[in-house]
């Protein structure tokens, strides 16, 4: 009987294990483990070092691996290579890595990892990057540090690798974070840095620093690439600086759909639909396809401007003339666009009948609309239909007990508190931001922690009393 050391992805996969500077702890285990095993079960496990690993070069076997991953098994020959024991080289193991990342099998990927501490194969600089790389797209970002801290030399790839995998992860703040230490320490950025922290000042809305930040890349000279200008313009959108986003998407030598949709949604977000159907015609104009997005961000348009003729002939046209079906998210504004129309009934027939009626958004979007308008039926039909989908969203219990508060059913108020009680459903504090003067100020609901809270609700009250008197 062979025992094949398959359990050490089990440790890989833990944090605290899953890189080199603890292989040695892996290894001990590793030779308890089959000192213990040879013990009691009578199996065959030689010598005191991991056992069954072939450290005579791969040859044909190598091709055979490295033809398995372009041809897309590579859940194959990461089997071979871990169950046959076969010690490889830096190149075949960076192509399983790379196979890895760009397939997103992440598990696959720590397996790997996990093979090479076995045999005890020490990266280069380059395949500590690569699997840098597979923990930041993982989400890993604790292992993805501990192998970016453990690299004497940390080159342009690793930052970048990095920073992007807390942008993704929407961890913004130390994203930005460790592109001031990379800055500091005399890295300078390219293309690839500059997209990953616009994006992360576009999340937190901090336009002042998002302007700096535009400000270098023309230092740096980087002009014409589409996902640095879409990016820009996305960035001052979300700012609320529609005037610097088309600045942003003028400026830009290369446009493609993704520029002109950040561009489009940026004005619809700020209520200029007139812009945005000028923009989505004149995109078309210039020969460039419309996708999913763009029709959701005119959509979403015309439901905030009340335009429901136009919004049908948009929500039409994308069948008609591109052969796209709607997904729930485009039905889901059309859902939004009856409601605010008054047309509630309507709205719920629309759902019933449409082929992902179980998309949890669709019964959402009917859900608010039926509080604002207070159609407590609906209300109570959309909630049940969207809990029975997402049973956990803490959100939507508050909108529910919100349209019975209104109605003065405050036993109905409690048994929707207790339900969550009882499921242990917690409603995070909804929290604002404004950036002003280069500081970035946070606000919770009913919070008073910051300095100024005193004036700020002076100002608040006086607001209201401004909006009363105007007869809002």
């Amino acid at each position: 009987m062979v025992v094949r050391f398959e359990f050490l992805w089990f440790l890989s996969s833990s944090s605290a294990f899953a890189f080199h500077g603890h292989r040695h702890h892996l290894l001990h285990f590793a030779r308890r483990f089959a000192a213990h095993f040879n013990s009691t079960s009578g199996a065959t496990i030689h010598g005191h070092g991991p056992p069954h690993f072939k450290s005579s070069t791969l040859g044909g076997v190598g091709k055979k691996l490295k033809g398995l991953c372009v041809s897309g098994r590579l859940g194959e020959a990461v089997n071979i290579l871990c169950s046959e024991g076969l010690v490889a080289d830096g190149s075949l193991y960076a192509s399983l890595l790379q196979e890895c990342v760009d397939l997103k099998d992440f598990r696959s990927g720590r397996r790997v990892h996990a093979h090479m501490m076995v045999v005890g194969f020490t990266p280069d600089e380059y395949l500590r990057t690569k699997l840098l790389i597979l923990y930041s797209k993982s989400g890993d970002l604790f292992t993805a540090h501990q192998m970016f801290d453990g690299m004497p030399d940390r080159n342009l790839v690793a930052w970048n690798s990095l920073i992007s995998g807390y942008v993704e992860s929407g961890r913004h703040e130390e994203a930005l974070g460790l592109y001031a230490g990379m800055r500091s320490q005399g890295v300078a950025p390219d293309q690839f840095t500059f997209a990953s922290v616009i994006k992360a000042c576009a999340a937190l809305a901090k336009l002042e620093q998002g302007r700096r930040v535009h400000g270098g890349l023309i230092k740096r000279g980087i002009k014409g690439n589409v996902v640095v200008g879409s990016a820009l313009v996305d960035m001052y959108c979300k700012c609320s600086s529609t005037s610097d986003a088309r600045r942003a998407f003028d400026g830009s030598r290369v446009r493609n759909v993704v520029t002109w949709t950040a561009l489009i949604a940026g004005y619809g977000q700020h209520g200029h639909v007139a812009e945005v159907l000028q923009l989505f015609h004149q995109m078309i104009s210039e020969g460039l396809r419309p996708n999913h997005v763009t029709f959701l961000a005119v959509l979403c348009a015309c439901s905030r401007a009340g335009l429901v003729a136009e919004a049908w002939k948009y929500f039409n046209l994308m069948a008609a003339e591109y052969g796209m079906k709607p997904k729930a998210e485009h039905c889901a504004a059309m859902v939004d666009l009856m409601a605010r129309s008054g047309k509630l009934d309507e709205a719920h027939q629309f759902v019933k009948f449409l082929p992902f009626k179980h998309h949890s958004v669709l019964w959402g979007t009917l859900l608010g609309a039926s509080s604002v308008h207070g159609h407590l039926q609906l209300a109570t039909v959309a909630a049940n239909r969207f809990f029975e989908l997402e049973p956990d969203n803490a959100g939507k219990y508050v909108v529910l007990s919100n349209v019975y508060a209104a109605r003065g059913l405050w036993r109905k108020v409690a048994e929707v508190r207790e339900v969550m009680k009882e499921n242990g459903i917690k409603k995070e504090p909804a929290c604002s931001w404004i950036e002003v003067q280069r500081e970035v100020h946070a606000f919770l609901v009913g919070d008073r922690s910051h300095p100024r809270a005193d004036e700020i609700y002076k100002t608040i009250k006086r607001i209201t009393i401004l909006l009363k008197d105007a007869g809002y």
